[in-house]
């Protein structure tokens, strides 16, 4: 049996981030024989806005590095929006610029972004048309929206929460997506995305919402975790979690 190291590059007011990516490879770790622990580094950021995320993509170098120092086998990059909101395709150079910093630092390790894994999980399950609900102000979830439509997957149905503050985020009763998802016009989508967001809660609905609108559902967090496996080369399932882990998509390649 062997444990990997998860390294996660995490806003510091992100509380999500470390209950959610966990609790879905503890979920793992129930089927599977290999073990997993976690170890963070924080940037800087309190409101969700762009100003405070391109500031805190910034320091991501730094986390990196420090993530490195302690061999981690991967690492998880847990802010979609602040990737996004730097302009279409930023994730693939994120990715490149982190992952090449941990090889300098002599322990090279893969990266994931949760925008990058969201983005390759819809290609994935062949959702060509998604209904997305958003934590962010509407400028922002507009930024998500476009970004996702320029990946070649169309939007069909989006809603912005506008909630401005990242802790108020984390506080949103996951309870509420059942019925916000149920409001879009999910008809004609191949798949909902409950939860654009790695800070706002969904894990635990993310099923009851497949099970009542008859769609698959995902999230960024289960979109990260399933990325994060496959990294690893490892199987990507996971009880619990939704269509993208439930086994069909287990060997599916890491990339885009």
């Amino acid at each position: 049996m062997r444990t990997f190291r998860i390294g996660q590059i995490v806003p510091s007011s992100n509380v999500t981030m470390e209950t959610e990516i966990p609790a879905i490879f503890r979920a793992r770790e129930a089927v599977a024989p290999e073990r997993f622990t976690f170890h963070s580094s924080r940037m800087r950021m309190k409101h969700v806005r762009k100003e405070e995320l391109a500031a805190m993509d910034a320091d991501s170098g730094r986390c990196a590095a420090e993530l490195s120092d302690a061999r981690v086998d991967v690492l998880g990059y847990a802010c979609l929006v602040a990737i996004m909101s730097l302009g279409r395709g930023y994730h693939r150079t994120s990715e490149r610029n982190l992952a090449a910093i941990t090889a300098e630092n002599g322990a090279p390790a893969p990266v994931v972004t949760s925008a990058g894994a969201l983005v390759n999980a819809l290609h994935l399950i062949g959702a060509r048309s998604i209904t997305v609900v958003c934590p962010y102000l509407k400028p922002l979830t507009e930024t998500v929206v476009d970004y996702i439509r320029d990946e070649g997957v169309e939007v069909a149905d989006y809603t912005a929460l506008e909630i401005p503050d990242n802790l108020d985020v984390a506080a949103h009763d996951p309870k509420n997506l059942v019925p916000i998802a149920a409001a879009l016009d999910y008809r004609d989508a191949d798949a909902i995305v409950l939860s654009a967001c790695v800070q706002m809660p969904s894990l635990e609905t993310v099923e009851i919402v497949e099970r009542e609108l008859g769609k698959p559902v995902l999230s960024a967090s289960i979109a990260t975790a399933h990325q994060l496996m496959r990294a690893l080369d490892l199987p990507a399932h996971a009880p619990g979690a939704g269509t993208l882990l439930a086994g069909g998509y287990a060997d599916a390649p890491p990339r885009t």
